[in-house]
């Protein structure tokens, strides 16, 4: 029997993307390494967002072939469908296989592919096979996987939607992941309902630009809509949203979350800069002000939530006041934690293009404060959840002396004893990383 082993880089959308591949490789006989080092397969699924998640794929293969000289790589995922022809020259990649046809993976290495390799291979003499087509004709979203799988996560992520129309100046993701495309209802409810089956009990909603979900579909619906019939439908016991644009952060979807405890009390909102002008350079079509006003009506409505937000440090053109501007807006919101990104430039991009650069030293240099205030904004966040009793989820242990476990509001927490996974138990939460006790455990 052949065995794999898969490893996954990026958002929560590749993790969806990386359980259905290896749900594929299972259903056709394989068998999961316990380690990369026995594998006679492996995958990696890759990031593009940033010039690093290319670097850490480079790497990854590098070392994984100098490990297990005779183990087939195959490359998948945003890095391979942008730059197909750089991952193929690495020394020891046997396929390069685009977003485009992910989900013939397995049917591809086992050389029962659904398309033409050659009329697919623009590669000339170099030893890997390529597969990939330009994501713009892409029409229907890739069908993940709708049970969980021995050994995987606690928190199964639920792929809705993919692809983005928007055209932000920095992204190369709707180059590389094609349009907005949904998931009808049903086939969500379907999925939903197989999970909770087979034992979830928290499922991770997740998008490319999860705030258009069902926009492009024939029977036009929300995603406020979908998650009503979500509640209404079926038994998952906790969703939680993956990440959601700010301008869809409306008083009526913050109210459905406040509405019920099967929501999580959690909002991943992009930011990106707290100046205006960057904003508008950026093509993001938000400012500052709607940025605090959608961030207020969650702290309002739900004044213990976390709110995180995405950043990017070192935009072309820049300044440093505007640098600071964006440190003294972040430093002005209740928000519970920060990502920050250095910009890095993508080509085919409107800020690829530009030649208004910062200087690398300049963009580490604001990356490092950014990075500070948020770690400032989580230990804030976490002090202020001193006392408070909380539901949380317990997660794998690891062979950890204690139990990891995640809170409805994104804290995460140790709890003192090797308890299963997957199991809710009340607790009061104290800022300190010392194991807490549990008060009530609901196996």
């Amino acid at each position: 029997m052949s065995t794999f082993a898969i490893h996954n880089y990026g958002c929560r959308a590749t993790q969806a993307d990386a359980a259905s591949i290896r749900q594929s490789f299972l259903a056709r006989g394989y068998s999961l390494a316990e380690t990369e080092s026995i594998a006679d397969l492996v995958v990696l699924n890759t990031c593009t967002v940033t010039a690093a998640a290319d670097a850490e794929a480079r790497d990854a293969i590098r070392r994984i072939h100098r490990q297990s000289p005779g183990a087939r790589i195959v490359v998948t995922g945003c890095y391979a469908q942008r730059a197909p022809e750089e991952l193929a020259a690495i020394d020891g990649v046997s396929w390069v296989i685009g977003n485009s046809h992910q989900t013939e993976i397995p049917s591809l290495v086992d050389g029962r592919g659904l398309v033409s390799i050659e009329g697919l291979a623009q590669h000339g003499s170099l030893p890997a096979q390529i597969v990939r087509e330009e994501m713009h004709a892409a029409r229907d979203l890739a069908v993940v996987a709708s049970e969980s799988i021995p050994g995987e996560r606690t928190r199964p992520t639920l792929k809705i939607q993919d692809g983005c129309n928007h055209r932000c100046a920095y992204c190369v993701i709707p180059f590389v992941r094609g349009r907005s495309r949904s998931l009808s209802p049903d086939r969500v409810l379907f999925d939903v309902a197989r999970l909770v089956e087979s034992g979830a009990r928290e499922i991770v909603l997740s998008g490319i630009d999860l705030g258009s979900y069902g926009r492009e579909l024939s029977s036009r619906t929300t995603l406020y809509d979908l998650i009503q019939r979500i509640l209404n439908e079926s038994a998952i016991e906790r969703l939680r949203l993956s990440s959601i644009e700010p301008m869809d952060v409306t008083q009526d979807f913050v109210a459905l979350v406040a509405s019920t405890e099967r929501i999580a009390p959690h909002f991943h909102m992009p930011l990106q800069s707290g100046s205006d002008h960057v904003l508008h350079s950026m093509h993001r079509w938000y400012r500052t002000a709607h940025y605090a006003r959608r961030v207020e009506i969650i702290h309002e409505r739900l004044p213990h939530a976390a709110i995180g937000a995405d950043v990017i440090a070192g935009f072309p053109g820049e300044t440093d006041e505007e640098h600071r501007a964006t440190l003294d807006f972040i430093e002005g919101l209740p928000l519970a934690y920060l990502h920050v990104f250095s910009f890095s430039a993508r080509e085919g991009t409107e800020a690829g293009k530009s030649t208004d650069t910062v200087a690398d030293s300049a963009i580490h240099h604001r990356a490092r404060e950014l990075r500070a205030l948020g770690e400032a904004k989580a230990r804030a966040f976490r002090a202020s959840q001193k006392g408070r009793a909380l539901r949380v989820l317990t997660l794998d242990r690891k062979n950890r002396d204690w139990t990891p476990a995640i809170t409805g509001n994104f804290l995460k927490v140790k709890l003192a004893g090797l308890w299963p996974r997957n199991s809710w138990m009340d607790i009061i939460f104290n800022e300190s990383d010392a194991p807490l006790v549990p008060q009530r455990v609901e196996a």
